[in-house]
């Protein structure tokens, strides 16, 4: 049997014993189990269930609302007390659009901020579209006028080089089109690499671009998804700088969002709400959700500004490598990344920039191949500095250039869109060591590293 004849995820025993008893999702059952301890009955709602676990479970919904597993055999008693429908998604009507608001795009390319479980195997999937999202959170037409796309429905981990040039060329065309900013949902996992593309690919741009994830999906009672969303519409349609950003969760607590430099932001975290911090940088501002209010920080940044001129350049080049040094790593995995063709390399090194002697002939051989080596810290706090040990001092000596205190990631999707727009290089090398989109901090920032 297929979804469409009413029994999702079900199989095998429980399949058969619902399946004769013309039972459907939705139906109120009795469930009469005789076990070794005596009989149990369990009268709920029948609910969807995963498709990949055992097959002699039934789930119901209890009058209480918690949904419970219960293990029946060849005995058990089905007795249908009330026909149902099977639960579904109603898409709510959008609240009336406010004239005189900013106008807004929010742009959907999947991830947690849009998803929900999937019953047939448990698993969190996209399935919420931007409509959806305005929709079910309705206070976004108090703050700005929303026009919804939806772009991609992928996992972040799906997103590569290739959708970035995508994104950015759409997202440059809402804003051609007179949005006065633009809010991207995206998945968390790759997040940080999308928004370091974007903030090259759509450098100089005239209003802000917002990234916007949640760590929990719609569907649970801590999602993070709403109160994002609504902070990164905040952000693009009122914000007085213009720059790609990250919008997410300061603190485990609803209390403020955090609004993320693209260049200078990381995810942290596998499954907190505050997953995301700036590094080597403060946040360019944040949004208090209880006051609903903006608070930028007294932080350099680009205005907003009329699109007349503005050009974006959205091509990246794929064919670069991140390799982390570690003790015994071997000379093998340059000679791949010659051999295999790539034009630039990207190393984490060892605190201010350091990696193993046995590195260094390898090394030599890619310069010799025209290949640009970039050096960063594998360090999350600090930057390179190539001239304190001779281990440094020997890799410039052979070409490697010294990265600052970029990110590993931001300095690899920079290296992939120096190579999309510079044929050569050395003038991808100038590229690199030229701050672009505010990836190298000017000043040396400290972090204060305490407890969680």
């Amino acid at each position: 049997m297929g979804l469409s004849e009413g029994l999702s995820g079900y199989s095998g025993l429980s399949r058969d014993m619902l399946s004769k008893r013309g039972v459907r999702i939705g139906d109120r059952i009795r469930l009469e189990v005789t076990r070794e301890s005596g009989q149990e009955t369990v009268e709920g709602l029948l609910m969807p269930r995963f498709e990949t676990g055992r097959d002699d479970y039934i789930v119901l919904k209890l009058q209480t609302g918690y949904n419970v597993g219960v293990q029946v055999n060849v005995t058990t008693r089905v007795t249908i007390l009330g026909k149902g429908t099977e639960p579904h998604f109603t898409r709510p009507q959008p609240p009336e659009q406010r004239p005189g608001l900013a106008k807004v795009t929010i742009i959907s390319t999947g991830g947690t901020i849009a998803s929900k479980v999937d019953y047939r195997t448990g698993a969190v999937n996209p399935a919420l579209d931007a409509n959806d999202l305005y929709s079910v959170v309705p206070e976004l037409a108090e703050v700005a006028q929303i026009d919804a796309k939806v772009l991609f429905s992928v996992f972040s981990e799906n997103i590569g080089p290739q959708h970035w040039t995508v994104i950015a060329d759409f997202v440059a065309e809402e804003i051609r089109r007179g949005a006065d900013g633009v809010v991207l949902a995206h998945g968390t996992d790759t997040m940080g690499y999308t928004a370091a593309a974007l903030s090259f690919a759509l450098k100089e741009s005239p209003v802000p671009v917002v990234l916007v994830g949640s760590q929990r999906s719609s569907d649970r009672p801590s999602s993070d998804a709403a109160t994002n969303l609504l902070a990164s519409t905040v952000v693009a349609g009122q914000a007085p700088f213009a720059e790609v950003v990250v919008a997410m969760h300061d603190w485990i607590s609803d209390e403020m969002v955090a609004i993320h430099r693209g260049t200078k932001v990381r995810k942290c975290h596998t499954s907190r709400r505050d997953a995301f911090r700036s590094v080597n940088a403060r946040p360019i501002a944040y949004y208090d959700l209880r006051k609903k209010s903006l608070q930028v920080n007294d932080v350099k940044y680009s205005v907003r500004r009329k699109p007349d001129g503005w050009k974006v350049h959205s091509k990246f080049d794929p064919n670069v490598a991140l390799i982390k040094f570690h003790p015994g790593i071997s000379v093998g995995v340059i000679d791949w990344a010659i051999a295999t063709g790539f034009k630039g390399i990207v190393l984490e090194g060892s605190g201010l920039g350091h990696v193993g002697d046995v590195l260094l002939p390898p090394l030599e051989r890619a310069q010799k191949e025209g290949i640009v080596v970039g050096m960063c810290s594998q360090c999350i706090w600090g930057r390179v500095h190539m001239n304190v040990y001779s281990t440094g001092r020997d890799l410039q000596k052979i070409g490697v250039i010294p990265l600052g205190d970029m990110l590993p990631e931001t300095a690899l999707v920079k290296m992939m869109w120096a190579f999309g727009q510079e044929q050569s290089p050395e003038a991808a090398k100038e590229l690199m060591v030229k701050n672009v989109a505010n990836e190298f901090s000017e000043t040396r920032f400290v972090e204060k590293i305490g407890a969680e």
